[in-house]
This record gives structure tokens, C-alpha cells and sequence, in this order.
């Protein structure tokens, strides 16, 4: 049930927004929290769905949940409060019963951490679900103007 759902067209997976980093998302040393970089990771998935007209609650409300089951960040450069940040998100693998997104986010141009989550698919009982049509037909469309 794990084999690769579909095809994914690099051009219609790609989707950017842009962020402004809060005072509270620094530490100590005025530096972006690491723990943040999955916050941002996610209001771009979020932002990713949106933009394909759909929302999380959208799913949960039909009995579908995806859950982060895997999580890494790689750090290249710091960012601190009030910088203004550049979210990509990517969906970069489909599967039967997952999906991962690959995140980029950028400070004018220069990479300050990548990574990417993998979101399994289950039901309102936590039990695997494969990924409906009607959620794939969402997965791999572009984004709607």
C-alpha cells in the first residue's frame, strides 16, 4: 500500500508565500527558533492547500486526517525577527496512503533551511485510510487563480 500513487507535475506542485518572522519565534540570541521552521514549514503546506481550494478542516470534516509522521529541517543560514521570508512548498511524492512535502525558505534570495514532512492519510478512527479521489484530484492540481 506504500507503492507511488501517481505522477506528480513539478510545474502544478510548487507554491510560494511570503512570511515575516515574530519577535516570539526568536531565542536568546535574537535568532529564528529552530522548533519554528516546522511552524513555517506548515502555515506553507496550509497556504499550499488553499491555493488548490481546500482547507485541513475541509478533510477532517469528511473523516480524513493527515498527520505529520516525519519531520526534517536543515539549517544553512539564521534568520532573525522581523526578516522576511520566502516559503516554498513542494508536494514531491504521492503515495497510496502518504505524501511528502519539500519545503525551501529563503531571505532575499539566500537558503536559510530546507526540509520536508511526510503526512500519513487515516480516519476519524486513526486507522490507515488510502488517499481518496476526490483528496488526489486536489494533490495534483495547480493552483487556482
Amino acid at each position: 500500500m506504500s507503492s507511488v500513487f501517481a505522477p506528480i507535475d513539478a510545474q502544478k506542485s510548487t507554491s510560494t508565500m511570503e512570511l515575516r518572522v515574530r519577535f516570539c519565534e526568536t531565542d536568546l540570541m535574537g535568532i529564528v527558533h529552530h522548533g519554528s521552521y516546522l511552524v513555517y514549514f506548515e502555515a506553507g503546506r496550509v497556504e499550499w492547500l488553499r491555493r488548490r481550494g481546500v482547507t485541513y478542516a475541509d478533510w477532517a470534516n469528511r473523516g480524513v486526517h493527515l498527520p505529520v509522521v516525519e519531520a526534517h529541517v536543515g539549517y544553512k543560514a539564521p534568520s532573525r525577527f522581523d526578516d522576511l521570508l520566502v516559503v516554498e512548498t513542494t508536494l514531491s511524492e504521492l503515495r497510496s496512503v502518504s505524501m511528502k512535502f519539500s519545503y525551501a525558505i529563503r531571505r532575499s534570495g539566500t537558503l536559510i533551511a530546507e526540509g520536508y514532512t511526510r503526512l500519513g492519510c487515516i480516519d476519524a478512527q486513526h486507522k490507515l485510510l488510502r488517499i481518496p479521489d476526490h483528496m488526489r484530484d486536489v494533490l495534483l492540481a495547480s493552483e487556482q487563480t
